[in-house]
Order: structure tokens, then C-alpha cells, then sequence
């Protein structure tokens, strides 16, 4: 018999009710998936502090055991509580002592070629200090805070710049890829929150030399991170206890060392290695711990097929108050965007590229380059979408949107051919960037 939409006021709104459509554009609210289940209380005074009314999701006849009933009604539901039952707590908002409000001042082309470099003598210094540590030599972590320093700069002025480069580059070692990637998103997260720019370098710091207890986990172990059993798990556990050993004497700040110490700390306290819970974990910990979580989650190994963007994205949205506070799950959406920079996207027409930019206002309607055709066969010359502008004076009926995040490796689509100058591309970026 199907599901058929019903009108309902959001003061009616109960948990277990399919939430399918708002009474505003969806990118207009801090709702990062279009079309949600209504988990908690707290969902439902968001919706109702954002729309009137909503469109709900209304069950004919009871197809399954995963249909509830609500006040005479039955609602679609999804199967099993919210984060597989684990506990939720809930906290008052983040704090940002005198937020920073950051304007973004530099083009993403011109940002691109100033990034490249730093990126590569960012693995350079990581892979110097990482083998200073493994061979117990107090390690010189001056190229390290000099790697923030900039990194940190750039993301201020440009945020999507090493967004981009983090996702298409090759990297020669996991570690080294995993550390820089994570500090990108942190940091990306962190200008979001408001963090003044030295917190940002402490932060950068932190992340960079996170993974460096893993020099001493065998190299089996960790190509195998996400299919290890319990004994295995026991050991992998164990790289953050021996990062801060390594790096117990080296005069790094006790900002930069919470990072080390808690990024693998969860919010329920459900983290290692200490089982640290809400605001005992420090808040530079918890922006690296989300970061890491979420590269984790989206970067290519080698044998396994990454999440893609937009999945980890629902699923970080699904853990909010369980694995990672609430009010920092949406900051990082809001800085990342649903689709990040870099994922691979088909768009509604079918046609498929690759996310360049986005804006926190628009987040479902990213700046896509269009590589394929909508019958997917590559175009003689890649084009610039910007979605949000395509769509600003065309009816919903006309809008061009993105159907799906398509998986790493999608054949045709590698933005890692992509190059600035298109000295060594197909495409000419840097003639379609600014375009």
C-alpha cells in the first residue's frame, strides 16, 4: 500500500516520525540530510525553532516490525534505536571564549598554488619526525608548528584550498596521509567554531603528531585497522598511550599534548583510552577527535572501499550526543558541507564531476566540476557548476541537485589528475575555477 506525505504542525512532531520535507529550503537550516527520523526531543525543538510546519512520511498498513505507532497513526521508523541503543548525553552548548568571526580572503586558485608546496613539505617533516620518534631520538618538532603555522593561514584565508589538495594528492605512507588529512579537517572545523588562530596551531600541532604512536604498532595491524579482532584491537588501542610516551619530553604544550591524549576519547565516554565522557574531554580533543573519526571513515586503503563523503556526513549526524557532542557534529557539517571538497557527485540530470567548493549557507548545493556528461562519457571540456547560483532563480521543479555521492575510484572520475595549471591535466583548473 506505500507511504503517502502528510501536512503536520511541528508542535506535533513526535520521536519516530519521518521528517520528508520543511516548510523552508532545507539548506536554509542546520539539517544537514534532506529527509531524517525524528530521534529525540532535541530534533524536535530544533524543527520547531526553524519551520512551522513539516511534511511527514505516513505508513498505509504495516509493512514490517520497523512501523510505530503514534497517537492512532503509524509512521515509517527506522529499524533499531539511534546509534545501535548506545547511551546519549547531553550537554550545554560549546563555549568559544571571543569566537572569531573569518572572512575568506584569497581566491581558491591563487590558495591552490601557494598549498601544493606546503603539503608536501608537511609529509617530509612528518616522515622525519616520525622516524626520529620510532628510533627513541627526542625528535625536532620546530618543522611541526611551522606545518601548522601555515597551515593554519591557509585555511583562514581559503578553507577549501587544502580541502582539495588533501583529497586528490598521493601520499606515500597511510600515517603520514591520515595525520595531515585530519589536521585539515580539524582546522577546517576549528575556523568554523571560532578558534583564534593560535588555538588553531595548537590544534594543528596536535593532530599532526597524533598518529605518531602507531611507528611502534606492526604494519600488518594497521592495514588492517577496521577488521581487527579483540586481541588485535588491544594492541591497536595502545598507539595513543605510546604517542604520549614519545613524545612525554619533548616541551610541547599541554594544549597541543590534550590532542595527542584524547582525540580517541568519545563523547558517551565510550572512547580509549581513558573512557573520558562530555566536558572532561578537552575541546581541542574534540574537534581532532571528529576529524579523525570522519578520515577514518572517507580516506581509500588499500583492499577496502572508503564511505563515501555523504554517508560519513549521515553518519556522523546519526552519533550526535553519543560519539561527538551535538553543537560540534553541526559545526563540522556546516564546515565541511554535505558534500565535501573533493567528493565525487552525479547530479540529477546525471551528470557527474567533482565537488570544488561549497558554502555554509548552501550546503546542498555545492560548486561542482562536471566531468561526465549525464550519459557519463567525459567531456571534451570540464565545466564549472555552481549549483547554488544555477539554481537561484529557477522553481524547485528545475533544480539541478546532487543525486548521489558516488564511491572513491569511480572510473573516469579522478580528481587527482586534476592540476592548477593543467600543465599535467586534461582539465585546466585554473582556467575553470574562477570561471
Amino acid at each position: 500500500m506505500g507511504v503517502q506525505q502528510k501536512k503536520i504542525a511541528v508542535h506535533d512532531l513526535e520521536v519516530g516520525m519521518f521528517v520528508s520535507d520543511l516548510d523552508r529550503p532545507w539548506h536554509q537550516t542546520p539539517f544537514p540530510i534532506q529527509g531524517f527520523y525524528i530521534r529525540s526531543q532535541s530534533d524536535v525543538r530544533a524543527l520547531v525553532s526553524h519551520c512551522k510546519w513539516v511534511m511527514v512520511d505516513v505508513a498505509e498498513s504495516r509493512e514490517s516490525s520497523a512501523v510505530a505507532k503514534s497517537s492512532g497513526r503509524t509512521y515509517r521508523r527506522v529499524a533499531g534505536n539511534r546509534g545501535n541503543g548506545r547511551e546519549e548525553l547531553q550537554l550545554a552548548p560549546l563555549s568559544i571564549r571571543e569566537p572569531v568571526v573569518y572572512q575568506t580572503a584569497t581566491p581558491l586558485k591563487k590558495e591552490l598554488k601557494s598549498s601544493r608546496r606546503l603539503l608536501d613539505d608537511a609529509e617530509v617533516a612528518l616522515e622525519r619526525m616520525f622516524a626520529s620518534v620510532q628510533a627513541g631520538q627526542l625528535p625536532d618538532l620546530r618543522p611541526a608548528a611551522d606545518i601548522a603555522r601555515k597551515m593554519v593561514a591557509s585555511v583562514v584565508r581559503q578553507p577549501n584550498a587544502l580541502l582539495w589538495l588533501s583529497r586528490t594528492r598521493q601520499y606515500d605512507d597511510f600515517i603520514y596521509r591520515h595525520a595531515l588529512n585530519t589536521a585539515v579537517w580539524a582546522l577546517v572545523c576549528g575556523r568554523q567554531l571560532g578558534l583564534n588562530e593560535g588555538l588553531l596551531e595548537h590544534l594543528g600541532v596536535g593532530c599532526l603528531l597524533s598518529q605518531v604512536g602507531k611507528t611502534a604498532l606492526p604494519r600488518d595491524l594497521l592495514a588492517r585497522e577496521h577488521q581487527l579482532n579483540p586481541e588485535e584491537y588491544a594492541i591497536y588501542r595502545s598507539y595513543v598511550v605510546k604517542g604520549v610516551e614519545m613524545l612525554d619530553h619533548t616541551g610541547l604544550s599541554r594544549a597541543v599534548m590534550s590532542v595527542v591524549q584524547g582525540h580517541r576519547e568519545r563523547h558517551n565516554g565510550s572512547g580509549f583510552p581513558q573512557g573520558l565522557r562530555g566536558d572532561r574531554i578537552a575541546l581541542l580533543a574534540k574537534v581532532a577527535g571528529i576529524a579523525e573519526f570522519f578520515e577514518s571513515m572517507t580516506a581509500p586503503r588499500d583492499g577496502q572501499d572508503p564511505m563515501t563523503p555523504a554517508k560519513a556526513v549521515a553518519l556522523l549526524y546519526d552519533v550526535r550526543n553519543i560519539e561527538f557532542q551535538e553543537d560540534l557534529v553541526e559545526a563540522f557539517i556546516q564546515s565541511i558541507g554535505v558534500y565535501p571538497t573533493g567528493s565525487l557527485v552525479e547530479l540529477s540530470d546525471g551528470q557527474r564531476g567533482v565537488v570544488v567548493s561549497h558554502s555554509p549557507e548552501r550546503r546542498l548545493w555545492p560548486k561542482v566540476m562536471v566531468m561526465q556528461g549525464s550519459d557519463h562519457r567525459p567531456l571534451k571540456v570540464a565545466k564549472i557548476v555552481d549549483l547554488a547560483r544555477y539554481n537561484e532563480s529557477r522553481p524547485a521543479s528545475e533544480a539541478l541537485t546532487v543525486r548521489d555521492c558516488l564511491p572513491h575510484g569511480t572510473e573516469g572520475l579522478d580528481p587527482s589528475r586534476l592540476d592548477v595549471t593543467g600543465a599535467e591535466s586534461r582539465w585546466s583548473f585554473g582556467n575553470l575555477i574562477n570561471r
